[in-house]
């Protein structure tokens, strides 16, 4: 994941329900347990766990049998002494007491169960990071301390590794026309962090580490679906021994490899980490309180359907005459930034109801944003719209072309525009160098670029150097 590229905002769901998803969770719901099972007799070793004879009636308690119970017993004791639910009363008597924290589960605020949440998380998180622990104790040398060269295991390169995978799983879950709520295969998300960019077809060398990876964030799935980050399917362990002609079956049949899905508290909880760790990750409904001018500005790089539910969002908090104006306002300027806030105000616009109206009548004269006002009025009906000048047309044309260069940059739509214009207005650019638009000559050495015919595209050229003479550049 790009820490340069902006992040597509996500959608959450409420913090109510966020916080009852977190108490469900099987991980913090036993810690939960744990934390009031333990009493007056509950012992603890020098790192705080659960001596080992304390185990069986912990099991008990969260009615655990099998040979798992003490592995899962261990991690939700952990989770409970670094989430405060349980402080370590007396070191040395390794006593221990409820902690201040363990109430917050029940008489807190979202906010603050979603807190705990997050402490539980970075907990599985450092532990899914770890070799098991008998590749630890193998590890040991004679004075207690682990030989990592041994391991080949680098401590850090682990965590960025699952770091940049959870990244690239947020990234596919927010983006349009990713994921969305549909699982991402394993595979899949282990090449995003092993075959570099441009490689046609992966060598065998590759192939060997992306199966790797994939068998490694088999084992860390596991670990954090139970915190509730992800729904996990793990890899299908018949694969191991299957002949070559099964193999060859099962490659139609990808989901046996492992499927992935942030859930809504995983959505959550990783935003609070890229939050934490700097990166801007717009959440959508963040603008709803905010100006006008934030809600053009901030949404000029959400795709499509984000910006629309942030303005409708946005819109919805607002009465639509005194929203219409104030989206109007916001949309003057003659800087670099003002015509794509005319585009996304136009867009905002849209959603408004014939209530608007007032506010559109008002700028028919603007010379900014006449144009925009006309058009608005006459999709909705409105009668008695005065027709634009020829001056105003110009403009307008100048400024959505401005717009879609910041949008889109040279896109194939904008080509085809300004082919259109071309063909349709053949004195176009000996009239559009005269427009008095910031614009004008970035607009018209664009569509130099574009237009495949060299005459057309020399014509450009010419106009946007008379127009910048115009205006002194």
């Amino acid at each position: 994941m790009s820490e340069s590229s902006p992040l597509p905002p996500v959608r959450l769901t409420s913090e109510a329900e966020l916080a009852r998803d977190a108490l469900a969770t099987p991980l913090l719901s036993r810690a939960a347990r744990l934390a009031r099972w333990a009493g007056p007799d509950t012992r603890v070793g020098a790192g705080g766990e659960l001596v080992e004879e304390q185990l069986p009636g912990a099991a008990d308690a969260l009615g655990l049998t099998g040979d798992d119970a003490a592995a899962l017993v261990g991690e939700a004791w952990r989770v409970a002494v670094d989430t405060g639910l349980v402080e370590i009363a007396d070191e040395e008597e390794g006593t221990v007491a409820a902690g201040a924290d363990l109430a917050l589960l029940t008489s807190g605020a979202p906010q603050d169960v979603l807190g705990v949440w997050l402490t539980a998380l970075e907990t599985v998180l450092a532990d899914a990071s770890v070799p098991d622990l008998d590749e630890l104790v193998d590890a040991m040398d004679g004075g207690g301390e682990i030989d990592f060269p041994s391991l080949d295991w680098d401590p850090e390169a682990e965590a960025e590794f699952l770091d940049g995978v959870l990244g690239n799983l947020y990234l596919l879950s927010v983006s349009e026309g990713g994921a969305g709520e549909g699982p991402v295969p394993l595979p899949a998300l282990a090449a995003s962090m092993i075959v570099p960019d441009g490689m046609g077809e992966p060598t065998n060398d590759v192939l060997e580490q992306v199966s790797d990876a994939m068998m490694r964030l088999d084992d860390q799935f596991r670990l954090l679906e139970p915190v509730g980050l992800v729904d996990f399917q793990p890899v299908d362990e018949t694969l191991m021994a299957d002949t070559d002609e099964e193999s060859s079956a099962a490659d139609d049949d990808v989901s046996r490899y492992g499927m992935v899905r942030l859930t809504p508290l995983g959505l959550y909880g990783l935003r609070a980490r890229l939050l934490e760790s700097g990166l801007a990750a717009p959440a959508v409904g963040d603008l709803a309180d905010k100006g006008a001018d934030a809600l053009l500005d901030g949404t000029a790089t959400f795709p499509p359907t984000a910006a629309r539910a942030e303005t409708e969002q946005w819109l919805a908090r607002r009465e639509p005459l005194a929203a219409a104006r104030e989206l109007l306002a916001a949309a003057r300027g003659g800087d670099t930034g003002a015509p794509l806030r005319r585009l996304h105000c136009q867009q905002a616009l849209s959603l408004v109801g014939l209530e608007a109206e007032p506010a559109l009548r008002e700028i028919l004269d603007d010379a900014e944003l006449g144009g925009l006002a006309r058009v608005w009025l006459s999709e909705h009906g409105a009668a008695d719209v005065p027709p634009p000048s020829e001056a105003m047309i110009f403009w307008l044309t100048i400024d959505t072309i401005a717009a879609q260069l910041a949008a889109e940059g040279n896109s194939a739509e904008l080509q085809g525009l300004v082919e259109g214009l071309a063909q349709q207005h053949g004195g176009f650019f000996a009239a559009a160098w005269r427009v008095d638009h910031p614009a004008t000559p970035d607009v018209l050495e664009a569509m130099g670029r574009l237009h495949p015919d060299k005459k057309v595209a020399k014509e450009a050229r010419k106009a946007a150097f008379k127009a910048r003479s115009q205006q002194g550049g």
